[in-house]
């Protein structure tokens, strides 16, 4: 899976949860899940959970404390998806 395709499926996953939809449209690897796009805490923990069901994979809980960003999720996705 290329970054761009899995930015991508970040977007549709994380769309629903966002409050800022000006951050959203210029989403970026550094755009902050928290901060910017304005998803709140109990939120984050539903995109971590769509985000298993999406790739098929496990986050572990130190994985869910680094998720804050799209680069640390993407870095997790694609650590994940190599070890299946």
């Amino acid at each position: 899976m290329t970054n761009e395709e899995l930015i991508q499926s970040l977007k549709k996953i994380v769309k629903p949860y966002i409050q800022d939809e000006a951050a959203f449209d210029k989403l970026t690897k550094d755009t902050r899940f928290i901060e910017d796009l304005k998803v709140n805490s109990a939120n984050l923990v539903d995109i971590i959970l769509d985000v298993e069901d999406e790739f098929d994979i496990i986050i572990e809980d130190e994985a869910m404390e680094e998720m804050l960003n799209v680069k640390a999720a993407m870095d997790i996705i694609s650590t994940k998806l190599a070890d299946k």
